[in-house]
């Protein structure tokens, strides 16, 4: 049996606040990391150089029915600094992806990331009856494969040309997975 894409919902902890995403996130988004190249270099499209465009990218991500998308809402400030959305994972059983993930730059290496993870994995597996949960990300993304491995992901193999980057070039696509037993021990490590 393969698993359904949730229903959109809000969910929340001390840091950060999932929301479904929507367009009145657009001008949060793009002063926490429109136009800036670093943020948007492993994601599946160009760099947003104006509102319009991250809007448009947004509506294309909302509308597509592979994905459920959520602003990430930093409690303290609530503003909008990023998104992620959860992904059907075709072919595997009970399973789910988390990506399309990019946050601005004044929200790197904070609890940001962690708590999201914290969010939607907790989300998977106790409200949606996963069993595990996929993350992937670009073989030349360390500092995203060094995040994943410290919540918990464990290396599965490397997809060669998985597809092409914005640029053209090809991009290997490194997956990890975590197991639904695997997760209270790294939940219990994370401090959730």
């Amino acid at each position: 049996m393969t698993a359904k894409l949730p229903t959109p919902v809000v969910l929340e902890n001390d840091v950060v606040r999932l929301e479904p995403l929507a367009l009145s996130h657009v001008p949060d988004l793009f002063a926490a990391g429109g136009g800036d190249d670093d943020v948007w270099r492993w994601l599946p499209v160009a760099t947003p150089r104006s509102e319009s465009e991250l809007a448009q990218i947004a509506r294309d991500l909302v509308a597509d029915d592979a994905h459920v998308p959520f602003a990430v809402v930093v409690r303290e400030s609530g503003r909008a600094v990023g998104w992620t959305a959860y992904a059907d994972v075709p072919g595997f059983a009970e399973s789910i992806e988390i990506g399309w993930t990019w946050y601005g730059r004044s929200v790197w290496r904070t609890a940001v990331n962690t708590s999201c993870k914290l969010l939607l994995i907790d989300h998977a597996f106790d409200k949606l009856g996963h069993n595990r949960v996929l993350l992937k990300t670009d073989v030349l993304n360390t500092r995203s494969q060094d995040a994943i491995r410290r919540i918990g992901g464990v290396h599965e193999g490397t997809l060669r040309r998985h597809r092409r980057r914005p640029d053209g070039t090809w991009r290997d696509t490194v997956y990890f997975g975590i197991l639904e037993e695997e997760w209270p021990g790294h939940r219990a490590r994370l401090g959730g």
